[in-house]
């Protein structure tokens, strides 16, 4: 069989503390927490730390900043991108600018009133060519005038039209590209101004602060490690002849020094592994010796009294 070499500290070892006139035994325990370490993932100066060893946070407070010069002018230059691009999309989907349409509009009414002008010079040298007051020549030149001032109305009406005109389908994809592209650059500029400044993701003890204000913190460095109540919870052990009875689930009852009351908790984890013990080798004589550790939460309300290392006094019931 194999053996078990790891070792452990003293306090960790249960004691079966059987008490006078009770068959309840009692295992000694203690107290363990599971850390919240905040960090940013961006690097910077410690520019504020809002908190101190000791305090209570409730969840959403802001615990520290960093410095954010270049992500702040990052998401400057993304906001101005992103207008730019918004004012080409405008300008391609409204088609040309109105003064320009103006400018073409004038030039059509001008074009229509020489029309009208040779449309009236035509019927009368029509009219004179056929009393032979004039020469076949001669009115061939106004019916080739006629013929000009009507296309010239023509062509100014089409390049109106077009001028209405949002731009070509393809340049309305791509300028709506860039307007999809420029926002996205403005999302991960706000994200990136955003990790400087980092708030706690719920209520808890700022257990311990690793930086001071002005120092460089490096990118995924914690800064402050917080311990929310519902993290904390209690290890004992219990011998393998107790094992079977125990289940996730399971009450137990935990007694501390200076505790008013006993305070009520529930199994969490039951090992399937014998842990810390001395080193034993498994058989009928030594089995009595292993140990399996089990862990409990309290409720968060009474998980706040309690220290990460505080020994207390575990009872089955």
């Amino acid at each position: 069989m194999a053996v078990l070499r790891k070792a452990f500290p003293l306090l960790m070892l249960f004691v079966a503390l059987v008490g006078c006139g009770t068959r309840t035994p009692t295992y000694q325990g203690y107290v363990e927490g599971e850390f919240v370490y905040l960090s940013s993932s961006q690097p910077g100066h410690l520019e504020h730390l809002a908190v101190a060893r000791g305090q209570q946070l409730a969840g959403g407070a802001p615990v520290f900043r960093l410095e954010a010069t270049d992500e702040e002018a990052e998401q400057h230059q993304a906001l101005q991108q992103l207008a730019v691009a918004q004012a080409q999309l405008a300008d391609i989907e409204t088609g040309r600018r109105p003064p320009e349409i103006d400018v073409i509009r004038a030039q059509l009414l001008q074009a229509q009133a020489a029309a009208r002008k040779s449309a009236q010079q035509r019927q009368r040298d029509e009219a004179q060519y056929r009393a032979g007051g004039i020469s076949r020549e001669q009115l061939e030149a106004t019916l080739a005038q006629a013929t000009s001032d009507a296309a010239h109305v023509s062509e100014l009406q089409s390049q109106l039209d077009v001028a209405r005109l949002p731009g070509r389908q393809q340049q309305l994809k791509a300028q709506s590209a860039q307007v999809l592209s420029a926002q996205a650059a403005l999302a991960q500029a706000n994200w990136r101004l955003g990790q400087k400044l980092v708030a706690a993701p719920e209520a808890g003890l700022v257990y311990d602060t690793m930086y001071r204000e002005g120092e460089w913190v490096a990118a995924g460095s914690p800064v402050v490690r917080m311990l929310p109540p519902q993290n904390i919870k209690v290890r004992f052990f219990v011998p393998e002849t107790l094992l079977g009875k125990l289940a996730v689930g399971g009450k137990v009852s935990l007694q501390c020094d200076g505790c008013a009351a006993d305070i009520a908790a529930t199994i969490t984890y039951v090992s399937a592994e014998a842990e810390y013990t001395p080193p034993v080798i498994y058989s009928n004589e030594t089995r009595s010796k292993l140990v399996y550790m089990i862990e409990a939460h309290p409720t968060p309300d009474v998980a706040v009294k309690l220290h990460p290392g505080q020994p207390l006094a575990v009872r089955l019931l």
